[in-house]
C-alpha cells in the first residue's frame, strides 16, 4: 500500500509545536449539543492543551454550534457560523486571507469537514502557510489519522457496515472500499440492499449473512444504520447487526450522526473502540488515504 500523506511522520501535528504566546486560530467541529459527544470532547480538548501550552490568544471557527456554548470556554474567541458567509463554500482565498488576519498560527481540529474543500479547511492554511505562519493538525485529528491507519494497515479480515438515507454517496463509498475490506455489508437505501416487504428494513436472510460475515472479523468499521432504526418496527436489522459487531472480538470504529443516534438508542455506544467524529471524512480518508484538509497542510 502506498504510504499516504497522513501517515508520513512530517505531518505537522499541534501535539509537539511551541505555540506560547502565540495567537492561535483554530477550525474546530461545532455542530453538536452536547459537551460530552465526541465533537464537543475534541473541542474541549484542544482549548484546554492550548491554554495548557500558554497560547496568547484562541480563536474557535465553525459552524451551527450552540450560542451559551461560549461560556464553556473562558477568554476564547468563537465564530459559531462561518457558512454565513457564502464564500466558506467557495474555498475563497480572500476570505481566507481575512480570516487569518491577526493570528500566528492555525490549527486544523476539524476532522470532520476535512473531506470538504472548503475556505476554512483548505484556502485557510494554505494562504497562512504563503505568509510564513505555521500550520498543525490537531489533537483529536492525529488521533483519528492513527486509529484509521490502524484499520488500513493491520493484518486480518476487515468488514464494513455501511447504510443510511445518503444513498447516492455511501453508494460511490461503498465501491471505492471494497478493494480495501473482505466484506462490505450495505444496508438502508443503498441499491442491491435486499429489503423487507416494506422497505424500512434488510430482511432476515441479510441479518444472519452479516452476522455469519462479521463473526470472523478483526477490524470493522460501522458506517450509517441498516434500516430506519428510528421506527421501533424496523431497528431489527440494525439491532442485531451492531449488536453481533458489539459481541465481536474485532477492533470497532464507527462513525456519522445517525450511527451515532442508533448507537445510543441501543445503548452500545461505549461498546466501540472508536467514534470518529465524522462519518463522511472517516469514509473518504478510509478510501483515499488523504483529504484536502491534510492536504493543505502538506503542500
Amino acid at each position: 500500500m502506498k504510504k499516504s500523506p497522513a501517515m508520513n511522520e512530517n505531518l505537522p501535528k499541534i501535539s509537539v509545536a511551541d505555540i506560547a504566546g502565540k495567537k492561535v486560530l483554530v477550525r474546530a467541529d461545532l455542530e453538536y449539543t452536547d459537551r460530552l459527544s465526541p465533537r464537543g470532547k475534541a473541542t474541549d480538548g484542544i482549548v484546554k492543551f492550548l491554554k495548557e501550552r500558554n497560547a496568547g490568544a484562541i480563536k474557535l471557527i465553525g459552524h451551527k454550534g450552540m450560542a451559551e456554548m461560549t461560556s464553556w470556554w473562558e477568554g476564547v474567541e468563537v465564530n459559531f457560523d462561518i457558512r454565513a458567509d457564502e464564500r466558506e463554500k467557495e474555498n475563497s482565498p480572500v476570505m481566507a486571507a481575512e480570516l487569518a488576519a491577526g493570528w500566528d498560527v492555525f490549527v486544523n481540529e476539524s476532522f470532520a469537514e476535512s473531506h470538504r474543500v472548503f475556505t476554512s479547511v483548505n484556502a485557510l492554511p494554505l494562504v497562512m502557510k504563503k505568509q510564513g505562519r505555521p500550520v498543525y493538525i490537531g489533537i483529536r485529528f492525529e488521533k483519528e489519522l492513527e486509529m484509521l491507519n490502524g484499520v488500513l494497515n493491520r493484518p486480518g479480515r476487515k468488514v464494513l457496515v455501511i447504510g443510511g438515507a445518503k444513498a447516492g454517496d455511501k453508494a460511490v463509498m461503498a465501491d471505492k472500499l471494497a478493494p480495501k475490506f473482505d466484506a462490505v455489508l450495505r444496508g438502508g437505501l443503498l441499491p442491491g440492499v435486499s429489503l423487507r416487504f416494506d422497505g424500512l428494513d434488510i430482511d432476515d436472510a441479510s441479518i444472519e449473512k452479516y452476522k455469519q460475515e462479521i463473526a470472523g472479523a478483526s477490524e470493522i468499521v460501522v458506517a450509517g444504520p441498516l434500516g430506519k432504526f428510528e421506527d421501533d418496527n424496523a431497528i431489527k436489522g440494525t439491532k442485531e447487526v451492531y449488536e453481533a459487531v458489539v459481541n465481536s472480538p474485532a477492533f470497532k470504529i464507527a462513525g456519522g450522526g445517525d450511527t451515532e443516534k442508533a448507537l445510543e438508542k441501543l445503548g452500545i455506544t461505549e461498546k466501540f473502540d472508536w467514534i470518529s467524529v465524522g462519518g463522511g471524512a472517516m469514509l473518504a480518508y478510509l478510501a483515499d488515504g488523504t483529504l484536502p484538509g491534510i492536504e493543505a497542510l502538506i503542500l
